[in-house]
């Protein structure tokens, strides 16, 4: 009861703006630079003289598997070290990352350089989403996620638009030098933020400032994380090439030393025993589902349109950027509607206006790629009503004291969905230009995404209604 007695004093107003703002852009960094590189990738193909899926796997696939690897380590380090420091340590890696990839421009490079960024990033978003569950009171918690959710909009739609400027402009290295002005900012947001106040926290800070006390420090859990990565990796790598099959064999007998390792961790990588409650389990998989989607529209589309007539960076961005203006207005609408009418409610509007987006996008003839660009506004829409009520629903159903691990693990599920997505494209995308070929692959893309998101219909249903707060919550 000691957080919610806490919240009920606690007036909205005593919010740390600044802090929240330097929450959000440190957040905002992956889905800006992912963004950014989508639009890039044609371009890169064409300098670097490499393939589509070479470049996928090298930008894209390494750093959604480094993403998957590092999240719940990074979700603990933050709960150990105190959020506010794990913020500026993900912070400095990120930039680490990005300057090495505008220095030296070569697939090598760049490919280490994004699994840089990505540790960065293991340790940032953990970091962010739960200093919005400790530092704020549940009676706003819902508008947080929303405003947060908003911020991630903008930046992964803002992130075509400015990507196509750039690469037009000043080439494809400057979208990582891009990053360097939102990591000063939000370094400077951060640093100069007040602690959150004691009324709010509910407890006496941990370190950093403003964080849940430290949880005992155990061993790192290496043989976890080695026996999750070996598996992901040849899951992918075996599912993308036809004469690595084995390595997709491999990979899936992997996950079983990996599931047994884990059970009997000290600390784990994964902690499966937070997957048993309800609540925290639908909100992660409608995260998991719809990254999924989304990771794969954005990648698709620009293939398919380079393929089907020689659009350029400039038409891919303004068409992609439909789908994340619409996300960033709903995004905030959601956090309020949710706190009025319940999360599975305002979710289960949400996952329906996905889907209908996604099949929207099925029956509409793609004869150029703005003929996409009315799905896109209805798969945003979903997209964004859908993502704070879920986040922040899987957030209040575990304790305080485990917020990090927990936005681990939904961070984990969020980039197991973009890998998938991935995967999927691997398997349905050729390099054919004969445009009726291209044409089914992008029909039978869509379909598999559509079967995906019906699943997120049932997963909604397990979020809390109006009249209902996670147990954990009210603690």
């Amino acid at each position: 009861m000691a957080e919610a007695a806490g919240a009920a004093g606690a007036a909205p107003s005593r919010v740390p703006v600044r802090l929240l703002a330097a929450i959000a852009l440190s957040a905002s960094l992956a889905p800006l630079n992912s963004t950014m590189v989508a639009v890039a990738l044609p371009e890169m193909a064409r300098d670097l003289d490499a393939g589509s899926g070479e470049l996928r796997q090298g930008l894209v696939t390494s750093y959604l598997l480094t993403n998957i690897v590092l999240q719940s380590p990074g979700g603990k380090l933050g709960d150990r070290l105190g959020h506010r420091r794990a913020l500026a340590l993900g912070q400095l890696v990120f930039a680490l990352g990005a300057a090495l990839a505008y220095v030296w421009p070569v697939l090598p490079v760049l490919t280490a350089s994004r699994v840089v960024m990505a540790a960065g990033a293991a340790i940032l978003a953990p970091s962010a989403t739960a200093m919005l569950r400790t530092e704020l009171p549940p009676e706003v918690r819902g508008r947080a996620f929303g405003a947060f959710g908003a911020m991630m909009g903008i930046a992964a739609g803002t992130g075509p638009k400015v990507g196509a400027l750039l690469v037009g402009h000043f080439g494809w290295t400057s979208i990582f030098l891009a990053n360097v002005p939102v990591l000063l900012v939000s370094a400077a947001l951060a640093r100069t933020a007040p602690p959150a106040p004691a009324a709010v926290a509910g407890a006496p800070p941990g370190p950093g400032s403003g964080s849940a006390p430290a949880a005992p420090r155990a061993r790192f859990d290496f043989l976890g994380s080695a026996l999750l990565g070996a598996s992901l990796m040849g899951l992918v790598l075996g599912l993308e090439n036809a004469h690595l099959r084995w390595a997709a064999a491999v990979g899936a007998l992997t996950l079983v030393p990996f599931v047994l390792w884990e059970r009997r961790a000290a600390d784990p990588v994964i902690d499966f025993s937070l997957f048993r409650r309800r609540t925290f389990m639908g909100g992660s998989l409608i995260i998991a589902i719809q990254n999924f989607a989304m990771y794969s529209v954005l990648f698709e589309l620009p293939q398919v349109a380079a393929r089907l007539s020689d659009v350029g960076p400039r038409d891919v961005g303004n068409t992609l950027v439909a789908m994340m203006a619409m996300m960033v207005v709903a995004s905030p609408l959601a956090g309020r509607a949710s706190e009025r009418f319940g999360a599975r409610a305002v979710a289960l509007v949400g996952c329906s206006l996905a889907l209908a987006g996604m099949v929207l996008l099925a029956a509409r003839p793609l004869v150029a790629i703005t003929d996409a660009v009315p799905a896109l506004l209805v798969l945003g829409a979903g997209l964004g009503l859908t993502s704070a009520p879920s986040q922040a629903a899987a957030m209040s159903d575990v304790p305080r004291d485990r917020s990090g691990m927990a936005a681990g693990l939904t961070s984990t599920m969020r980039y197991v969905g973009g890998v998938a997505g991935l995967t999927v494209l691997g398997l349905v995308l050729t390099e054919t230009r004969d445009r009726e070929a291209v044409l089914r692959e992008h029909t039978t893309a869509i379909a598999v995404f559509c079967a995906a998101l019906l699943l997120t219909l049932g997963c909604a249903l397990t979020l809390p209604g109006r009249s209902r707060a996670p147990a954990s919550a009210r603690r």
